[in-house]
């Protein structure tokens, strides 16, 4: 048997999202291209690796062992080209950088120009996105998060703290709470309300803290927000007493299999010194 190892790829991506059309999305295929490499690989392996319905592909219980053996396959291909890149990559070209929608907009826009003019040769991609990025499959290579500690894949470094507080249109008596959807919920933030609001207090939620800030300036409740966010808006006013002193970590990480790597070295260089320089902004909502 001669396994194209390629038509793996298409058989995880079917297998994780579950359909042909969002495997092709995902790998930016066609959806014809998709079914052709799963029906190669089937037919390489002599076995039906999906059952076909109409509400997607499914892998069954036995055939899971070539879901964990093909993961396997991706983590070592991922492996070969991160140590490829480390050995091969000058001090220019493009490097990707994810961030929250916040950071991307209110931290990293206004010091992206400082951070060309410090390394010319190199170029920030920002991919603003509240998710996770597996960085292990080349989405991002740097990332920018408050966190209260890294996945055991990433090797990072605390630049700042991220603080929090309440906020509320100025001028309101708004008593009704926004919360915190989606990956917030999982922040600091977010597991301190769950914890301590009352479910039936909150109106409405947002998985964004700009469409919360948003949200609280129109005046439709209190929401808890990062400093740097609620502070600097004239049209908020702090909620006091508020919640007890919230802070998460602002890590700036890539994989640990990429620290080498000169572009990403140095751009974790400049983010960490660059944020650092901000530290107050972002942990007391002042300069």
């Amino acid at each position: 048997m001669r396994e194209n190892w390629d038509d793996l790829r298409f058989v995880l991506a079917v297998a994780e999202e579950g359909s042909v059309s969002a495997a092709a999305r995902r790998l930016g295929v066609n959806h014809a291209t998709v079914l052709r490499r799963i029906t190669a690989c089937e037919a390489a392996l002599g076995l039906q690796i999906f059952e076909r319905s109409g509400q997607g592909y499914t892998l069954p219980e036995a055939q899971r062992p070539i879901l964990e053996a093909t993961r396997e396959v991706e983590r070592a291909i991922q492996a070969v080209r991160r140590a490829v890149q480390g050995l091969t990559s000058p001090l220019s070209g493009e490097v990707r950088v994810t961030a929250t929608d916040s950071f991307c907009q209110c931290v990293l826009a206004p010091m992206s120009g400082k951070l060309h003019a410090a390394e010319p040769g190199l170029r920030l991609v920002l991919l603003s996105s509240n998710a996770h990025l597996d960085l292990g499959r080349i989405h991002a290579e740097v990332a920018v998060r408050p966190a209260l500690r890294l996945p055991e894949e990433l090797a990072g470094e605390i630049a700042a703290r991220l603080g929090f507080g309440l906020f509320r249109a100025r001028g309101s008596e708004v008593t009704g709470w926004l919360g915190l959807a989606g990956t917030l919920a999982n922040s600091v933030a977010g597991r301190w309300q769950e914890s301590a609001v009352p479910a039936e207090e909150i109106t409405l939620k947002a998985d964004s803290f700009l469409v919360l800030r948003e949200l609280c300036a129109a005046g439709q409740g209190k929401a808890l927000l990062p400093l740097f966010l609620g502070a600097a808006d004239a049209r908020l006013e702090r909620v006091r007493p508020g919640p007890p002193p919230l802070e998460a970590p602002v890590w700036v990480a890539c994989h640990a299999d990429m620290t080498a790597v000169p572009r990403i070295a140095r751009v974790r260089e400049l983010l960490v010194r660059a944020l650092g320089e901000i530290g107050p902004l972002l942990q007391h909502g002042s300069g």
